[in-house]
């Protein structure tokens, strides 16, 4: 089974301009990326797919390949699909640009699921709650069933209920936002463009279940601390010199 790793990474993010060629202890929020994903053992291949040449020189000082894609398109998955729809491959991971923290394990566990039942259309990755997290709207939840398959993500809290609720549960997780699919369904994903329901949340993992398609998600104990701010920045680095980035 060939899968490839795609890191969709664009200039103009709507909060956070540049971001992803921000310095973060010492080198660039992209670079902390890429490492990450060439210590994965389960790729074929690393892409950057982007539409700025600034990106496309910081990704090449990396010594990874670039892909440029079109200014136009909407999502990074979309800009996934473009980079990859030509080569020959299994599987495609969706590798967010703004994980500094990311591990190659991390990855492997992703593609694992795909080697253990080719049948997948889809799979992504969750955590155990912890306090706080199933009240916050800017955590998404995943409830599963008991094939450790998506039902529904929401940033609100689910599922709800009078009951006391308990954090231990594995009926609900922490939704880690690192996608492999199918290429075929990747393919079927993009040219249906995107859903009522996944505006409804803003979440577009929801297109895929929105068509019928079943999610895997592999339970970790990764920490994802995605850089959505400046603010940010300076978390990440205090998480690094804890010993986190190591």
């Amino acid at each position: 089974m060939k899968a490839i790793g795609v890191i969709p990474a664009r200039y103009g993010a709507t909060r956070f301009p540049g971001k992803i060629l921000t310095p973060i202890a010492g080198q660039s929020l992209l670079s902390w990326v890429i490492a990450a994903s060439q210590s994965a053992e389960s790729l074929s291949d690393l892409i950057v797919a982007t539409d700025d040449v600034r990106i496309q020189e910081e990704a090449e000082n990396c010594g990874v390949k670039v892909v440029m894609t079109s200014k136009d398109l909407v999502t990074g998955t979309d800009r996934v699909w473009e980079a990859v729809k030509n080569m020959e491959c299994d599987v495609v991971l969706n590798i967010q640009g703004d994980e500094p923290l990311l591990k190659g394990e991390v990855i492997d566990t992703l593609v694992e699921q795909f080697q253990k039942n080719s049948q997948i259309q889809m799979a992504t990755l969750g955590r155990k709650l912890k306090k706080g997290d199933l009240e916050s709207q800017t955590t998404a939840k995943i409830v599963l069933n008991n094939q450790s398959e998506a039902i529904y993500f929401s940033r609100f809290p689910i599922p709800y209920s009078r009951n006391d609720w308990v954090e231990s549960s594995n009926l609900c997780l922490k939704h880690i936002g690192i996608y492999g699919f199918q290429k075929s369904f990747l393919k079927e994903y993009c040219e249906s463009g995107s859903s009522e329901l996944e505006r409804a949340e803003g979440l577009e993992q929801l297109r895929a279940l929105y068509l019928g398609a079943k999610i895997r998600v592999a339970q970790v104990e990764f920490e994802s601390w995605g850089v959505d701010t400046p603010e940010d920045v300076l978390k990440v680095e205090k998480l690094m010199s804890q010993g986190r980035g190591k």
